[in-house]
């Protein structure tokens, strides 16, 4: 397991991707690479927090339950990170939240909805609860990159 804190590139204002260099990803190096580009971002402002899980369902959103994090400035309108995995056989799921405030928690009304933007792999849509691990589960190349793209949703 390797939980991780760190800064990562960033995407160009006009929203098209650059590639990340090595330095830039997270985790011991690999020959499997997964890239997040996190969109529909709205503002600059504090960061986008990039977190995966590995293929356990037990451990989606729990407590200790992360294979790896990346909080990244925000670069609105798409910010991006990199994440090398473990084991290209395994499946994964991402969650991101747009912490605006940069006080590193996904903000809640008092009835615990998200204040914040946030979104899941695959674009897995939510109403009431998290999503399932199979809406969010998804594979990667078992060597190179694998991107996938995420849309952030905002409360109303």
């Amino acid at each position: 397991m390797f939980a991780v804190f760190a800064t990562a590139g960033i995407a160009r204002a006009e929203g098209a991707a650059r590639s990340l260099t090595d330095k830039e990803c997270v985790g011991r190096k690999t020959a499997t690479r997964l890239n997040v580009q996190v969109g529909a971002l709205r503002s600059n402002a504090g960061e986008v927090v990039i977190t995966v899980y590995p293929g356990d369902p037990s451990r989606f959103m729990a407590p200790r339950g992360k294979l790896a994090r990346q909080r990244v400035k925000t670069s609105a309108p798409m910010s991006q990170a990199c994440f090398y995995l473990p084991s290209p056989a395994d499946a994964y799921a991402v969650f991101v939240f747009h912490d605006t405030n940069g006080d590193k928690e996904l903000d809640r009304s008092p009835e615990g909805m998200p204040t914040e933007g946030y979104g899941f792999s695959n674009d897995a849509p939510t109403k009431f609860g998290l999503p399932s691990f199979d809406a969010v589960r998804f594979g990667v190349k078992p060597v190179g990159e694998t991107t996938i793209r995420i849309k952030v949703r905002y409360p109303r």
